[in-house]
Formats: structure tokens, sequence, C-alpha cells
């Protein structure tokens, strides 16, 4: 089976990354998506991020009943700095009937060449592009890169807990299952 992993902090989860999930899963050879919920991402900065089992608890109930969906918890279990190559070693040696790709956006691309080991994944694993606005396909020279017209699409986590930090609530933004997490844990207030 084929499987997108597709990496986040998902601080919180929301329904542009589960359209461009569901994009991938129905618009390319991709059976599955695993949403790898990461640790801090060493290329952010911390600030509002939710604890690592808030997150995760949140992909569970976003994806909850979906076929082909899936909370990936291995980074959240792996030595840090958790490092993508390190991960798709790891889930290649658990999963070796299964052929992983990865999928990120085309702001990440602009600085995949000072991931670790960036060579290595770019030679071994197909990368799926989707579009981000402000960000071109120009230069893109990794081997295995597969661009994808999915939806361009202006939700962000971050307007997300600005939204509810000013006390608004963004319940449409994210799954209802979410949403209701979100509140009854008192998140991003």
């Amino acid at each position: 089976m084929k499987i997108g992993l597709f990496f986040g902090s998902f601080n919180p989860i929301h329904v542009g990354h589960l359209i461009i999930a569901n994009y991938f899963r129905e618009f390319t050879d991709l059976e599955e998506i695993w949403f790898v919920v990461s640790p801090q991402n060493p290329f952010k900065p911390p600030t509002g991020l939710a604890s690592e089992e808030d997150r995760l608890n949140m992909v569970r109930l976003a994806v909850e009943g979906a076929d082909g969906y899936k909370a990936c918890d291995v980074e959240l279990t792996m030595p840090r700095p958790s490092y993508t190559y390190r991960t798709l070693e790891v889930l290649t040696e658990r999963y070796p009937e299964h052929e992983f790709a990865l999928i990120m956006g085309g702001d990440n691309i602009a600085y995949f060449h000072k991931w670790k080991k960036f060579d290595w994944i770019a030679t071994n694993f197909d990368v799926y592009v989707y579009p981000r606005s402000g960000h071109g396909t120009e230069n893109w020279e990794i081997k295995r890169v597969k661009l994808v017209n999915a939806p361009l699409l202006q939700i962000s986590a971050t307007f997300i807990r600005k939204a509810l930090a000013e006390g608004r609530d963004p319940y449409f933004f994210v799954h209802p299952r979410v949403a209701e997490y979100i509140k009854a844990k008192g998140l991003y207030r």
C-alpha cells in the first residue's frame, strides 16, 4: 500500500488539512494518508503550541471513522530533535509492506535542502507538493517531486488560534469533534 505522510504540528488540525489530505487520497496514487503529529518544528517558534497529547487527540478525533486516514504518533515516541529521515527509517522498518511518500506544502520545499539527509529522502521517497500562497514552483530540483494541483486554501492554524484567543468561535474551520475538544479543554484561550 502506498501511504502519504502528512507531517505537521496540527496546532490545531483544521478543515484545510483534511481537505488537502482528502484531495491527495482521491486524486493521486496514495491509498492512505497518515497525519504524523510532530514535536516542535525547529523552523518555527514554539509560541502557543498545545501539548503533544492534545494535538494527537485532536488529529485522532478529526479522522475517527474515516477510512484511509490515520493519526500517527511515531515522532512523539522518538528521540529529539526528530528528523524526517529518521522517521522514514523507523516507519520503513516497522511497515516493510508499505511504500511511503511525503506530502508537503510549497512553502516547505524552499528550505527542503536544509533538512538532514534531504538528498537521501529525495532519492528514496516520492515527495508530493501542494501549492501554498506566495510560494512558486520554480527551482524545485528534487528528483521524485510530484506537484499536485490541490485546492489553494487560505485557512491556517495561526488564524484559528488567534480567533480563539479573541473569544471567537471558528467552529466550521475545524472538525466538529475537534471544536468540542478545544472548547472542553479551553485550548488557545
